[in-house]
């Protein structure tokens, strides 16, 4: 097999492959072996009509069915040999077949080359997180303002399951204090994922965007449609829906081919929890300072 790979551009690549000989002579024959025992021809039993026969009546068909069992195998032992990272599946096109030879040329979009910043060591700030007086009594105003009470004392506490109002206190407090360090380490996690791929400057793969795309248009059409909006309003809207959303599903194309890029150079495997185990490396990996209050 012969291949030539030619750069289109970043992202994109012309794989031509060709193969001559008895990789196709011997697969013609095992397809008219397979039409002869299948082809219902009068005057001749199953798998006894002459070859000259099943040529005339079955060559469309035998050439269809040899590119469909040869293209995707020679498809992936050149792309294997090659050494590409292909995204999605390919143009095929250029399709040259005779008896001995295939010959066609599969266009393929490829990952981007990503030119990594150093990215141990990034400097995070966090804050110490407390929760102040104001905060609780706001809090507590709010629940008593929910259930239409005249005070917060022990014997609400005790009808929300708690013993006393220290201990009401108590639990809020947490809630306030585990959500503000849930805030604050998103925010460190945005900061950090901006600080590897803010700069870098490389073209998304289409493919890759139009399926974020389409993945962030699905969630758009069903928080409309739990809102209320009725099923024709919200297609209406999906032209203008979709060039709102397209920067966002760029963004976060391009933050996974950065995090997958990290996940490569340690040895972190490509599934689903990927950019989880990206982050928290980078998060253990990163220089901490607590900024003062």
């Amino acid at each position: 097999m012969k291949t030539e790979v030619k750069k289109i551009d970043s992202t994109k690549r012309q794989l031509t492959i060709a193969v001559t000989g008895d990789v196709v002579k011997d697969k013609f024959e095992d397809v008219f072996k397979k039409i002869a025992q299948e082809a219902k021809i009068p005057g001749f039993r199953p798998g006894h009509a002459p070859r000259d026969i099943l040529e005339k009546n079955f060559s469309s068909h035998a050439q269809e069915q040899v590119l469909k069992e040869l293209i995707p195998g020679l498809y992936q032992e050149a792309v294997q040999k090659e050494g590409l990272d292909v995204l999605g599946l390919p143009e095929i096109s250029e399709v040259k077949l005779d008896r001995t030879s295939l010959a066609f040329t599969a266009t393929v979009e490829v990952s981007p080359e990503i030119k990594l910043k150093d990215y141990k060591g990034l400097k995070v700030n966090y804050k110490k997180i407390e929760v102040n007086p104001d905060e609780l009594k706001r809090n507590l105003d709010s629940l008593k303002e929910s259930r239409k009470l005249d005070a917060l004392d022990d014997n609400f506490a005790k009808s929300q399951g708690f013993p006393d109002l220290a201990e009401l206190e108590k639990v809020i407090e947490r809630q306030i204090f585990i959500e503000k360090e849930s805030l604050q380490r998103h925010k460190i996690e945005e900061g950090i994922i901006e600080k590897i791929s803010g700069d870098l400057d490389f073209k998304v793969p289409a493919s890759l965007v139009s399926r974020q795309l389409e993945e962030l248009l699905r969630q758009a059409k069903v928080d409309l449609a739990l809102k209320g909006m009725e099923r024709g309003k919200i297609e209406e809207q999906e032209k203008e829906l979709k060039e709102k959303l397209e920067p966002e599903a760029k963004k976060q194309v391009k933050i996974y081919l950065v995090l997958a890029e990290i996940a490569k150079k340690e040895n972190i495997p490509l599934d689903d929890h990927m950019p989880r185990r990206v982050i928290e490396l980078l998060l253990t990996e990163a220089s901490w300072q607590r900024e003062a209050s």
